[in-house]
């Protein structure tokens, strides 16, 4: 059963003595191929996993890091020759999995595991942006532990420039303190996905500046409220914006922006400047809710009437300009 929560099964061997570990999806039997195994993988900690060398080939460029033997006549009844590894059997099936095609799921692996497995591919000779690409059953586990683990994973996307992989893990960065970036750490993410994890922190934030920047847009004069006194809502916004941008953080929910700034109403006697504030503050929230999350790309919309767009290193903050 390929669907059981460990990869392991205990087979007993015909002395009734010894115990085999086999994998529960890789085993003599198993229908995930057209031809029989012919090769035996051997984990670190003794599971075995049965395989066609064929598919092993086809998929390694340096023969599973020169551990596969040459093509051979198969006997009857010959599983063929073992290969002893040295990654454990949690690690194996994930590369296992992964050149088959198959999810591996099921087995829930740690992010441990994963991102040994990663590392795997690359040292059989397997290629990490093929068996990584968008919509593969090991990107999307990969992706799944990005609440858990954004540093570490987008880390490991660094290491192998898996920019689809990263893009979607960098918007769980938000939150991050890069003041508690550890040198190993950015040497393990290295500098071309540093800066651009910089740029997602600083170019949020200044856009969120720029956000708060417009005061609620004044209306007509009436008897009650002219242009003097509307004044005064254009100071008490300027005083609350520049509490939030003080610690303009990336992570800035609305829920926070509104709670900061809602309260300037219950100083308003004029219905309309009521009215002008609350309608500032949808537009403030719909701005922010719309600038992009991740290291591909920001879309800003700020308060002027230009329009422009800056490459950086292979990103675009493009920056559009519209009068509240």
């Amino acid at each position: 059963d390929s669907f059981t929560a460990s990869p392991v099964d205990d087979a007993s061997a015909d002395d009734g003595n010894t115990l085999v570990s086999v994998s529960t999806t890789f085993f003599p039997g198993a229908q995930i191929h057209t031809l029989p195994p012919d090769l035996v993988l051997l984990s670190s900690d003794s599971v075995f996993f049965y395989v066609q060398s064929a598919t092993l080939f086809g998929a390694s460029s340096n023969a599973f890091n020169g551990l596969l033997p040459p093509s051979q006549k198969q006997k009857n009844n010959d599983m063929g020759p073992v290969v002893m590894l040295t990654e454990p059997s949690a690690v194996l099936n994930v590369v296992l999995h992964t050149v088959y095609d198959m999810s591996c799921s099921h087995y829930a692996p740690s992010f441990e595991s994963l991102s040994a497995a990663v590392t795997a591919l690359a040292k059989y000779g397997l290629s990490v942006n093929k068996f990584i690409a968008l919509s593969t059953p090991l990107y999307s586990l990969l992706l799944s532990h990005a609440p858990l683990y954004p540093l570490e994973l987008y880390a490991l996307a660094a290491k192998h420039d898996l920019y689809d992989l990263a893009v979607p893990t960098s918007s769980h960065l938000l939150s991050f303190s890069l003041a508690s970036l550890t040198d190993d750490m950015a040497d393990r993410i290295g500098p071309r996905y540093l800066k651009r994890l910089f740029f997602l922190h600083f170019g949020r934030s200044d856009a969120l500046k720029r956000l708060l920047l417009p005061p609620p847009h004044p209306h007509a004069p009436t008897t009650t409220c002219d242009f003097e006194d509307q004044k005064r809502l254009t100071r008490a916004w300027a005083l609350a914006s520049a509490y939030l941008a003080w610690d303009a953080r990336p992570d800035l929910s609305t829920s926070t922006m509104e709670s900061a700034l809602a309260p300037l109403g219950e100083q308003l006697a004029c219905n309309l400047c009521r009215t002008g504030l609350a309608e500032r503050i949808k537009t403030l929230i719909v701005q922010w809710s719309v600038v992009k999350v991740s290291t591909s790309s920001f879309y800003v919309t700020l308060c002027s009437n230009e329009y422009q767009s800056v490459p950086f290193d292979g990103l675009t903050l493009s920056i559009k300009f519209t009068l509240p």
